[in-house]
Parts: C-alpha cells; sequence; structure tokens
C-alpha cells in the first residue's frame, strides 16, 4: 500500500483536513392530510440520511418530495414573543414597527412581533435597547397557509413529526399544520 494512502487514512481518522465534511440540505415532503413538511438536514452522508428520512417518511403515511415541492409554501421570517404582562401595548408597536416590523399580534399571554428576515436583527436590538424582555426569538420557516387534519390525519402527523425530530441528522422541522385544541386533546388523551 502507498504511504500516501496510509497517511490519508492516518489523518482521516485524526480528524485532519481529510475529516469528515458535512453538508446542509432540505428535504421536502407531504405528511398525512396533505401537510407540507420542510426538514432542515445537516449530515456527513447525503446516501444514509436521504434513506432515512425516505424511511420515516413512507412509514408515517408521508411521502418525501423533489425540490421545490413544499419550500414554496413556506416564507423565512422573524418571530419574537414577549410575555404581555407589564408591556405596554403603544410602546411596543412604536420601537417595533420603527425598527421595521412587519406586524404585531397578541397571542393568548404573549406579544408575537412578525418581521422580514433582513429586519430581525435591527427590531431585536430596537426591543433590547428599548428594554423590552423577549421570551423567545428566532429566525424561522413560517407557512403561507394552513392544513387542518382530522383526528387520525393529526395522529399519524405527530408521530412522523417527532420520529424526523429524533434523527440526529435532522435539525429543523417545518410544517404547515393547524390541528384545533379539541383534536390535540383527543390524540393526547
Amino acid at each position: 500500500m502507498p504511504k500516501d494512502n496510509i497517511e490519508r487514512a492516518i489523518s482521516r481518522g485524526a480528524g485532519g483536513s481529510d475529516g469528515e465534511a458535512y453538508e446542509a440540505i432540505t428535504y421536502e415532503g407531504y405528511g398525512p392530510g396533505g401537510v407540507a413538511i420542510l426538514c432542515m438536514i445537516l449530515t456527513d452522508n447525503r446516501n444514509r440520511t436521504a434513506a432515512d428520512v425516505r424511511h420515516i417518511f413512507t412509514k408515517h403515511g408521508g411521502s418525501l418530495g423533489t425540490p421545490g415541492t413544499v419550500a414554496w409554501q413556506f416564507d423565512r421570517k422573524g418571530v419574537i414573543l414577549i410575555d404581555a404582562d407589564g408591556v405596554d401595548e403603544d410602546a411596543l408597536m412604536e420601537v417595533a414597527l420603527e425598527a421595521g416590523a412587519e406586524d404585531i399580534a397578541l397571542d393568548g399571554t404573549q406579544w408575537q412581533v412578525t418581521t422580514e428576515a433582513a429586519a430581525y436583527t435591527s427590531v431585536v436590538a430596537a426591543l433590547d435597547e428599548a428594554e423590552i424582555a423577549r421570551a423567545s426569538s428566532e429566525l424561522t420557516m413560517v407557512p403561507q397557509n394552513t392544513v387542518a387534519p382530522d383526528e387520525g390525519e393529526a395522529r399519524r402527523l405527530l408521530r412522523l413529526i417527532d420520529a424526523l425530530e429524533d434523527n440526529d441528522d435532522v435539525q429543523d422541522v417545518y410544517a404547515n399544520f393547524d390541528i384545533s385544541e379539541d383534536v390535540l386533546e383527543a390524540v393526547a388523551g
């Protein structure tokens, strides 16, 4: 065996320059009830991951699609959640909208501030400067429309999403479902 091959193998095993190379991939597909699903993947073995994700989709009543199948149904947005207790609505609106926020809505006990991806950092900075505490903030994929699955579809869909999230290569899973409270209670109980 040539000396170069031996040195490359040793270097690769030690995590040298020929070590593992990770690549980011997006898989798209449909789950039970026609729910669009985006999976953000980070993998060192594209073939293994494709087989794993395809198996998960098939096992749980979904189907893996080709690139562009469902991505058009999602927009990259910034979503910032702020606890409503002690936050003045007018002050929040003034700060967020001046910084470039797209929308502000009360969602239960929290304000949800939505931004374009480009304005996300400036809105977060403006909220921090105004000393408005954030419960959470992230750049995410927001669906343009939602699908309301029935109880059976919701049960299978939640198992599919759990299985995808349990895969080590899957970083994020986004879906466009809106499960009603009644169906959620039936699925959970």
